[in-house]
């Protein structure tokens, strides 16, 4: 399990230091793993899918699948937490945890004992976070333009800042891998 209970969590290290120009510049050198990121991500999507059906059959989640959509997860949130100013170190290229980068993933899997109704509907379920996700999400997406005007001033992220949008990307991570079936425990209303 990770620090709160959860089987999926986020860690992110304390704000720390940027190079201003690598700030500024920082859609731009997300790019190459931007794009790897999301075809991992819909391959995590069609593996969801094929382990809707494994799961509503057999009630197990296979391990092998479970490591590549949390691999996929791990990508992708890396290169959104690289994006959302969190880190100022390039995302690496790789689906295991990199213990050394300041921003992981961490996931349990659930792979035996799954809850079959849960799971059948499981898109249903996810609706009322999602909805209040989004309201964040737009909300970050607007403080993110300032705190990408202060990092490129100033060359930090203010803390308050930087706790928010690693709030809004725990919970994300949460919802994605609830909605991927990696756990039947529903994503807590909660940035923490």
């Amino acid at each position: 399990m990770t620090g709160v209970g959860y089987p999926i969590g986020l860690e992110v290290a304390p704000p720390a230091p940027q190079g201003r120009l690598g700030v500024f510049f920082r859609l731009i050198l997300a790019i190459p793993a931007w794009i790897v990121g999301t075809i991992l991500l819909y391959v995590g999507e069609i593996l969801a899918v094929f382990s809707w059906f494994i799961i509503l059959i057999t009630g197990k989640l296979p391990g092998g699948i479970a490591n590549l959509i949390g691999g996929a997860l791990r990508w992708y949130f890396r290169v959104l937490a690289y994006v959302f100013l969190l880190t100022g170190k390039y995302p690496p290229f790789s689906l295991d945890d990199t213990a050394d980068y300041p921003v992981r993933v961490l996931i349990q899997p659930q792979l035996q004992g799954r809850n079959r109704l849960t799971v059948f509907f499981r898109l249903l379920i996810a609706i009322p976070s999602a909805i209040v996700l989004s309201i964040l999400f737009v909300v970050a997406y607007v403080l993110l333009f300032f705190a990408w005007l202060i990092a490129v001033i100033t060359g930090s992220v203010p803390g308050g800042l930087h706790n928010f949008f690693a709030g809004v990307l725990r919970w994300w991570v949460r919802l994605e891998a609830y909605i991927f079936l990696l756990t039947d425990q529903y994503p807590p209303f909660s940035l923490s």
